[in-house]
């Protein structure tokens, strides 16, 4: 059964490899000059087939690479032909919170150089529980917008003890992966799991950042009609002139057959939200995190909870409505889908590359704090995409 379990995450691991020349490109060029060979570096990324293909070619590359995951987001398959390629993981799919942190822990424990982050758990895990390790750590480089957020939290306040660069600001991952991927992915996964069509409905999404900008026009383009939510009127003025509707959150919920939150701060979407929903509405979460839709106070107020399909429960709320929320709230196109789609994570993990090339060369000189990642490597990771391509562009100096 081993065996054929990481044959099967072989050949899709193979398959996305087809569509990463990023990843390919900068990768190579990091086994060219062996700035990571000997490295230690931890990945903490949902593990998939894109994250795979990271994982394999840092190792090609000279470094030695271990990956941690929670049982939310990790597809056995994958974590098995991973560990047959003599690359460690820490997850496994289905585990619950106590073995994921004794996992996380077991992974820190390796020791590390150099740490890739999604949502700055294992970072902060660091800082609370192994602090002897930050001493060897060279820095970070962290995925999300709702992972950096606590990180500069921790710097302003003097607790960050190493430095972190902030791959998610980079314009080659916000722009694609935050603007584009997320947005299909999160929709696509929702209408697989609902089995409904989005046409003549009516969704609010919370939140009109990149990600909420993506979700909007996702479900905008299959026949939706969208209401955003925002606390910022700069953007909700923007949304405005994207074509859609803007209103308080309680109002939106109010008419919506489906609500997304695309914010990332916890209890975006709370108890009174939930119950300002019509009969049969549903509730997703894009990227996300805990309690983004306050689930626990929920229940704490009278919800009674039953499953109803794969990742969809019913919500029998105390108003007599009954709702449905998608995988307890989880960053749905992760750990109920498949991610983003390759071509945008190729983008994200020639970013992620470059983050690993920089802290591998000048991260010891850095300060501990949160550090942009240069616009250089933006223009390496585009340049390297255009290439695939063979999109050619002007270059400065070009015309007299």
């Amino acid at each position: 059964m081993t065996a054929a379990l990481s044959t099967a995450g072989r050949d899709k691991i193979d398959w996305a490899r087809r569509f990463m020349p990023v990843t390919t490109a900068l990768a190579a060029e990091l086994r060219t000059s062996a700035l990571v060979s000997g490295r230690r570096i931890g990945l903490s990324l949902v593990l998939e087939p894109k994250t795979a293909n990271l994982a394999l070619s840092l190792a090609a590359a000279g470094a030695d690479v271990s990956v941690v995951c929670d049982g939310t987001s990790t597809r056995d398959d994958v974590a098995a032909a991973l560990r047959q390629a003599g690359i460690p993981v820490y997850g496994h799919a289905g585990a619950d919170r106590q073995t994921d942190r004794l996992l996380a822990l077991d992974f820190l424990d390796r020791g590390l150089d150099i740490l890739v982050d999604d949502g700055s758990h294992l970072i902060r895990l660091a800082h609370t529980e192994r602090p002897k390790l930050l001493d060897t750590l060279i820095g970070a480089s962290e995925e999300t917008t709702s992972g950096l957020w606590p990180l500069h939290a921790m710097a302003r306040a003097g607790l960050l003890r190493v430095p972190v660069i902030a791959a998610n600001d980079a314009r080659c991952k916000t722009l694609f992966d935050n603007g584009y991927g997320t947005g299909q992915s999160t929709v696509l996964t929702i209408t697989d799991l609902l089995g409904t069509t989005l046409a003549g409905k009516t969704v609010a999404v919370a939140g009109y950042g990149y990600v909420g900008r993506g979700v909007a026009r996702a479900v905008s383009a299959l026949g939706a009609t969208v209401t955003v939510t925002e606390l910022d009127p700069v953007k909700a003025l923007e949304a405005l002139h994207a074509g859609f509707a803007v209103a308080p959150l309680i109002e939106a919920a109010a008419a919506a057959d489906l609500l997304i939150s695309a914010t990332g701060v916890a209890h975006t979407v709370d108890v009174e939200h939930l119950l300002a929903l019509p009969d049969g509405a549903a509730v997703a979460v894009a990227g996300g995190v805990d309690q983004e839709i306050a689930i626990d106070a929920a229940v704490a107020a009278g919800a009674r909870r039953h499953a109803v399909a794969a990742r969809v429960e019913a919500f029998e709320l105390p108003n007599g409505h009954s709702i449905l929320i998608l995988d307890d709230g989880g960053c749905i196109n992760c750990t109920a889908g498949e991610g983003n789609p390759v071509e945008i994570m190729d983008l994200s993990f020639g970013v992620q590359l470059l983050a690993v090339e920089l802290l591998a060369t000048s991260g010891a000189g850095l300060p501990a704090g949160v550090h942009p990642l240069p616009d250089a490597a933006d223009a390496r990771v585009a340049r390297a995409k255009l290439d695939s391509l063979g999109v050619r562009i002007d270059t400065p100096g070009a015309h007299p």
